[in-house]
């Protein structure tokens, strides 16, 4: 349990009208790994994500616990410990990229690092002065992006990461993802096998709610990961 950081016991999590998107889904991600998670549309990747940040509380589980104490999603406590990056995001539009990163640090209660070299990889440079609202999809996740990498939790959390981005920003978002262990633990959804394959220590399939199969890294090829969501042509 030692290296341990999160474990969910029996998650199950439904939306209005009682559709149940997972259903006794149980997780344990590990200190310092990256984690992929893959899986059809409709597979729960998303509404996971949103229940780990504290955004869906129509859930119920046999327990959670986060470096061995037992939590909810929405306690201050666990708050500190994630950020999440959202597939799409419409939040803050009036904010700036860097009163955005100000506002977050100051909610942490971290000080404000210098993000130079990440505004460089994600070839944010001329955008940082912009209002969210009038950045372009890509943009937008590149100031989220940038603002979960200099913060560095304990949980990094990313849906469809990258979604919007340019051949150069998802090549350093390769390489973020990957070296994320060095500072905590990144779980994430791509739809693209190329970022799970070659981000992952551990690749996640989901299917109808439920983990259906785990790869470790010598077992991870695209082959394998498209034959485990039965559906070759999704991907």
């Amino acid at each position: 349990m030692s290296d341990s950081l999160l474990t969910i016991k029996n998650l199950s999590t439904w939306y209005s009208g009682e559709k149940v998107v997972l259903s006794s889904f149980s997780l344990e991600l590990d200190k310092h790994e990256a984690v992929g998670l893959i899986g059809l549309n409709g597979a729960g990747k998303t509404t996971l994500i949103k229940v780990l940040s504290g955004l869906h509380p129509s859930f119920r589980s046999d327990g959670i616990w986060f470096c061995g104490h037992s939590i909810k999603f929405r306690e201050r406590g666990f708050k500190f410990c994630r950020y999440t990056v959202f597939a799409e995001d419409n939040s803050f539009q009036y904010f700036t990229f860097r009163e955005y990163l100000s506002y977050v640090f100051a909610a942490y209660k971290r000080k404000l690092p210098d993000v130079s070299e990440l505004i460089q990889g994600f070839r944010f440079g001329e955008y940082t002065d912009v209002l969210l609202k009038d950045l372009s999809t890509g943009n937008r996740k590149k100031a989220f992006l940038i603002t979960a990498f200099a913060l560095k939790p304990e949980l990094l959390l990313l849906d469809e990461p990258v979604n919007g981005l340019d051949f150069e920003s998802t090549e350093y978002l390769y390489r973020q993802i990957a070296g994320y262990k060095e500072y905590g633990t990144v779980l994430f959804s791509s739809h693209i096998l190329e970022s799970i394959t070659l981000t992952s220590d551990r690749v996640l399939v989901l299917e109808d709610g439920r983990i259906r199969q785990t790869f470790e890294r010598g077992q991870m090829n695209a082959v394998s990961i498209r034959e485990a969501l039965y559906d070759k042509n999704d991907i």
